[in-house]
């Protein structure tokens, strides 16, 4: 059902070959205690029926459906066609395997209106948490409720983990699109939020508001390591530019270390070392550190891409 009204929320899924979950989304939609939403989703070249799918729902559904097929390009360049498509003040991302509950933008729209007006500029929107299917949460809870923080600080100083789930002012998410490389089918979210992150404030609320299924992988990102070894610079990246937050959280940093040295091993980069590289000093350490397991993990990757050969 088309309409010329701009919602307050954009919905917005990015999906390949998900025909059999993407009910999930559709009924969640279907019984939305709050009404004000549009459903964007963007296909990244599904052969299992997906637009067949989607009109059958437009014919039904009460909110305005917007369905874009593109060729297969990666989630990335799907969620900056999702940003651009949108006609709504706020932009909600759920995968294509999840669901949530019949209030969930409700409660989101209401924890919105709670910051005044002449502060919601310094924040980008709501995070919210998630539950699985048994009702158990994922992961931790925040430290208050609400906490007014930002994405690096909260995984870094408040060392949040599990699953989270919210929405973006959509303009600030036109402010910072994903890199749109056309070699790479994965990269890395972290590199957009954390670079909101510099700027914008997130209010989080200890509520689970979606339901995160563990039935199935997700598709659009799911690469072999060869593949994936294309977005090597960008853990590089990461470390160059949060490295302040190494000692709030080292292993996160090492992690990145030893998948930038892996990758660059499988990309077969002889100059991935090169001092040039790293905006500081105590990056490229971590990274010299990191060459044997890197190392290590690569000739993991290369046996079991041999055995099963």
């Amino acid at each position: 059902m088309a309409s010329a009204h701009s919602p307050h929320f954009t919905v917005f899924t990015p999906t390949y070959n998900r025909a059999h979950t993407l009910h999930r989304i559709f009924d969640s939609l279907m019984t939305q205690t709050y009404r004000d939403f549009e459903w964007v989703v963007v296909d990244d070249g599904s052969t299992d029926g997906t637009r067949q799918l989607i009109e059958q729902w437009k014919k039904v559904a009460d909110f305005s459906i917007i369905y874009k097929l593109q060729p297969n390009s990666g989630k990335h360049i799907a969620f900056n066609k999702g940003v651009n498509l949108a006609r709504g003040d706020l932009f909600l991302p759920i995968d294509s395997d999840d669901a949530f509950l019949p209030d969930a933008l409700e409660k989101m729209w209401f924890w919105w209106q709670q910051i005044p007006q002449t502060k919601q500029y310094q924040f980008t929107g709501i995070v919210t948490l998630c539950q699985y299917e048994n009702g158990e949460i994922c992961g931790d809870l925040f430290e208050s409720h609400p906490l007014d923080t930002n994405a690096l600080d909260l995984r870094y100083k408040h060392k949040k983990r599990g699953e989270s789930w919210g929405f973006h002012r959509t303009e600030v998410l036109k402010q910072y699109p994903f890199p749109e490389d056309k070699l790479v089918r994965f990269v890395p979210e972290n590199i957009v939020w954390d670079a909101i992150a510099s700027k914008y404030k997130i209010r989080c609320i200890n509520e689970p508001l979606r339901i995160f299924y563990q039935d199935s992988g997700n598709q659009i990102t799911k690469v072999n390591p060869q593949k994936k070894a294309l977005v090597k610079d960008y853990f590089l990246q990461m470390l160059n530019r949060d490295i302040r937050y190494f000692f709030d959280d080292p292993k996160t940093f090492i992690k990145w270390a030893v998948l930038y040295v892996r990758y660059s091993f499988h990309a077969a980069d002889g100059r991935f070392m090169n001092v040039s590289r790293f905006s500081s000093v105590g990056a490229y350490a971590i990274c010299l550190a990191a060459l044997l397991p890197g190392f290590a993990v690569f000739c993991v990757d290369y046996f079991r891409q041999a055995i099963r050969a």
